[in-house]
């Protein structure tokens, strides 16, 4: 037979579940919307993988403070040096990305090297005196 306590430890039992489930929902979400932010990026998730770190208090774009997760992830952009990243979630709603500092790839076709020509100084009295048009 069931008493108070057993019914307590049940549901106990059942709110961590429902909560974990809960979490890895929540964690899903937040690798799709880290998959996409690197994607227009134009940088590298390392390991496919987001990390849960924290729970805490902090304020949304309202200035509201709110529940947040905050996941860590790692990515590249060479493919030699893995840079962290972090994500800021509150409840299933994206707060923000954060990326640490990290070098930049060069656009492919165009060379690294841009030269500019300096300003051309034109004098208006010989510009009216090229332009000028012979009288008919």
């Amino acid at each position: 037979m069931l008493t108070l306590g057993n019914i307590f430890v049940l549901m106990l039992l059942a709110t961590a579940g429902a909560w974990l489930w809960h979490a890895h929902g929540l964690r899903e979400r937040t690798l799709i919307l880290v998959k996409q932010y690197c994607d227009k990026a134009d940088i590298d998730l390392l390991d496919e993988n987001v990390a849960f770190r924290k729970i805490a208090l902090l304020r949304d774009a309202k200035g509201r403070k709110r529940i947040a997760r905050i996941y860590g992830f790692e990515f590249t952009v060479t493919g030699e040096q893995r840079h962290a990243g972090q994500v800021i979630m509150f409840g299933p709603n994206l707060g923000s990305i954060e990326l640490a500092p990290h070098p930049f790839r060069e656009p492919e076709g165009e060379s690294p090297q841009v030269v500019r020509q300096p300003p051309q100084v034109i004098e208006l009295d010989q510009w009216r005196r090229e332009r000028r048009t012979p009288p008919h």
